[in-house]
């Protein structure tokens, strides 16, 4: 993956809820960077899912349905 498209993944990490921003942001700020290209493109595809049912994944208020994101999610939450 180029380092265009990494930007790009970053900047798309940018979302409209402030509690989704910061947590993101630490995740992208401290994690993101030792990504290998596979993991980079886990995390642009979670990106794919609405902020609301994000967030709701990332606080565990439910699962998220989509198997294949889980990982993430997880790796996303544990950074809190």
């Amino acid at each position: 993956m180029d380092e265009v498209e990494k930007k790009r993944i970053v900047w798309r990490s940018r979302r409209g809820l402030l509690e989704l921003d910061i947590q993101l942001e630490r995740f992208v700020r401290d994690v993101l960077p030792g990504f290998s290209d596979t993991e980079w493109l886990a995390y642009s595809q979670m990106l794919l899912l609405s902020d609301n049912d994000l967030l709701d994944y990332l606080n565990g208020k439910v699962p998220c349905p989509d198997q294949s994101l889980v990982p993430m999610i997880e790796r996303v939450r544990a950074q809190r």
